[in-house]
């Protein structure tokens, strides 16, 4: 029974905390055009550590903290990746503007045949 009560005010909790985000997010953007007369540096300053203070805010929540794993675990994935090497990328982009000449070609061609069988057909050709 206490568990319910718990995760209710658990979602009470992250509900209020995206509405503060929103919030913030909203204000710095807002913030940002009606002090157009000072500094642009200063602005972008201020829009970032709004930015900042509302991404620690999010990361907080229980959808923050899931997007904060999924991304720890998407950077430890890209370090296992084997890129291929130089040589490796110019043979293969190699082949592949090879086939796409050569797809082109025979899209040309079959464009062709048809064009001429359709004026043929319609009495234009001559």
């Amino acid at each position: 029974m206490s568990t319910k009560t718990d995760t209710t005010t658990s979602d009470k909790l992250n509900f209020f905390k995206w509405f503060l985000v929103v919030l913030l997010l909203g204000g710095g953007i807002i913030g940002f055009y009606y002090f157009a007369e000072h500094s642009l540096l200063l602005r972008v300053f201020g829009l970032l550590f709004v930015i900042g203070i509302a991404a620690l805010i999010a990361s907080t929540t229980t959808k923050g903290r899931s997007t904060l794993i999924f991304l720890h675990d998407s950077h430890l994935e890209v370090r296992r990746v084997v890129w291929p090497t130089r040589q490796e990328t110019v043979q293969m982009t190699g082949v592949v503007f090879v086939m796409v000449v050569l797809v082109a070609l025979i899209i040309w061609m079959v464009d062709s045949i048809l064009f001429w069988l359709v004026r043929l057909l319609t009495g234009q050709g001559g």
